[in-house]
């Protein structure tokens, strides 16, 4: 690391330090050993008594420490299954606006980028942004054909900023696990590496540009919904230019109603649109908050800032779906079911301690009508549960339970008596048959087909070379067991015993034989004047002693 670069880390370590002491956790700082690494911090600004519960001084530290921490609390904030619901409430409550940069820089950058003046690019350009937030803020334009545009233009140096808060934070979270407790029971490394690749992937306009033209593709099986387009001639990496659309934002319900607009109508049409991205396309807005859909005059929506979006794979898909039904059939071994599946369990969680929480979930849900059945708060619920015991579940699912909570608060604020089951109970019964269908299934097997085939030629390759390392007596099999060798012995001496037990045996059997012969015989036969019996016993003795050596000396008696 250059000098210069470290002076910059240090510098940003002293105002976290400050910051943690105004808001009340100075001793969060020591304890983690925040306070070591800066050589002339002595502690003087004075720790704060601030009022409030944990969860408010949080947010208002990370609102102190600026943008890369705001987002970094927004990111958290998602994850209901690592952090307690009382925190969770406030950094909901994070803003991500910021302060205007010049109107100067803004140019500078555009010209920069584009590689001509604004004169040459744009019939007019307003000086004064119509939205600023974290990583750029947004102007209004319009192109030499008089096409109405939204010029987006990232921040000078925020790219150096966020890089910096993020080496930071990622020392700091590694440093919080190998000493506080909370910090591993949080995984705060994971929290991390999600704010670092969200951060990233919104500092590229270019991915913020191809979600858009993704959404537009999916919007268009979906009447009155309306994506921004894309103009690839005038954007690059720091530069987006969009349609400019016009609307009212969902949260302006007075504006709504003097515009006449349905407000059940745009809550139909705003759940219906997420719910298709979720469950039909799995791909989805990421952040479909108020300021992020405008109401049209036809009661449609539309959508905008596709920074921050969520991808569902086949399989989590069919798992959420497992848990949905799950939960509406009262089956509570299919929810554990559904959830072992969507999550990681640790190895020592209590099993039965689950299986009665799950349990409790099910009979909360026991029962209910359909239009009173939350999918946000059943997300919710499935949180708490993992969060109880410790379940690691994966992040396009938190983000997905981050949208459809969001989401039904919005249509909720709409419009009180509208359900989202409405929406969701018949996506979620085609959804269904759809997996049921003969035909999907020929299309799934038809999909993986090619890769059996492969499997398949793999396999035949493989046989081929067995077969010939056969014929040229090349195959060599080496086995290994553990305790192989001690499991041989135990072998070898039981062996030796029932050898030493037969080889007695029979000795006695002939001794026996020999004597009654000689002793019922009366015979003269010349054989009796040979003394068979101790010539017998002679041999029969050296034969018993040659084994016993060769047992003995072998050691595996």
């Amino acid at each position: 690391m250059n000098a210069k670069k470290r002076l910059r880390q240090l510098r940003r370590y002293r105002s976290i330090a400050a910051a943690f002491a105004r808001n009340g956790f100075g001793y969060v700082s020591r304890d983690m050993g925040l306070t070591d690494k800066l050589p002339f911090y002595r502690g003087e600004e004075r720790e704060g008594k601030q009022a409030g519960s944990i969860g408010k001084r949080i947010r208002l530290l990370l609102e102190e420490l600026g943008p890369t921490f705001v987002k970094l609390g927004q990111i958290a904030g998602t994850r209901r299954d690592l952090l307690p619901e009382d925190i969770v409430a406030e950094l909901e409550r994070l803003q991500d606006e910021v302060a205007e940069f010049p109107y100067e820089q803004a140019a500078k950058i555009i010209e920069e980028e584009l590689g001509a003046s604004l004169g040459e690019l744009f019939l007019r350009f307003a000086e004064t942004p119509v939205a600023a937030a974290s990583i750029g803020q947004v102007y209004r334009a319009a192109l030499k054909d008089g096409t109405e545009v939204a010029v987006k233009v990232q921040r000078p140096n925020v790219r150096a900023v966020i890089e910096t808060d993020l080496d930071i934070l990622e020392e700091w979270a590694n440093l919080a696990e190998s000493r506080l407790e909370w910090a591993r029971n949080y995984r705060l490394r994971d929290i991390v590496d999600e704010l670092g690749k969200a951060l990233r992937a919104e500092l590229d306009y270019g991915t913020e540009a191809r979600n858009a033209e993704r959404f537009a593709v999916q919007c268009r099986e979906l009447n009155s919904v309306r994506v921004p387009g894309v103009y690839w001639d005038y954007s690059t990496k720091r530069v987006l230019t969009m349609d400019y659309i016009e609307g009212i934002k969902l949260s302006d319900h007075a504006r709504l109603d003097r515009a006449g607009l349905n407000r059940r109508k745009i809550a139909e049409k705003f759940a219906e649109t997420i719910l298709h991205q979720v469950l039909v396309e799995g791909f989805f807005h990421g952040d479909p908050h108020p300021g992020n859909v405008l109401a049209q005059p036809d009661s449609g929506i539309a959508l905008l800032d596709f920074g921050m979006a969520g991808r569902l794979s086949p399989e989590m898909k069919k798992h959420f779906a497992s848990f949905v039904i799950a939960l509406r059939k009262q089956s509570t071994r299919g929810v554990l079911r559904a959830i072992s599946n969507m999550g990681v369990v640790p190895k020592d969680a209590d099993m039965g301690l689950l299986y009665a929480d799950v349990e409790d979930m099910r009979e909360k849900y026991y029962r209910m009508p359909l239009a009173r059945v939350s999918i946000g708060e059943a997300v919710h619920d499935l949180f708490a549960v993992a969060f109880r015991h410790r379940i690691r579940i994966p992040t396009e699912l938190t983000l997905l339970g981050k949208t459809l909570l969001t989401t039904e608060a919005v249509v909720t604020a709409l419009d009180p008596t509208f359900s989202i089951m409405d929406v969701a109970e018949p996506v979620g019964r085609k959804l269904f048959f759809d997996r049921l269908d003969p035909r999907e299934t020929l299309k799934n097997w038809s999909d993986e087909l090619p890769e059996y085939f492969d499997l398949f030629n793999d396999v035949t390759i493989g046989l081929k070379q067995l077969a010939q390392m056969l014929r040229q007596g090349k195959l060599r099999v080496e086995t290994v067991a553990p305790q192989a060798d001690a499991a041989m012995k135990r072998l070898d001496r039981i062996s030796n015993r029932l050898s030493f037990s037969i080889v007695l045996l029979s000795l006695s059997i002939v001794m026996l034989g020999l004597i009654i012969g000689a002793a019922i015989s009366h015979a003269k036969s010349p054989l009796w004047r040979i003394p068979v019996i101790e010539i017998g016993l002679g041999v029969s003795l050296l034969m018993f002693l040659w084994l016993l050596h060769s047992i003995f000396r072998s050691g595996r008696f």
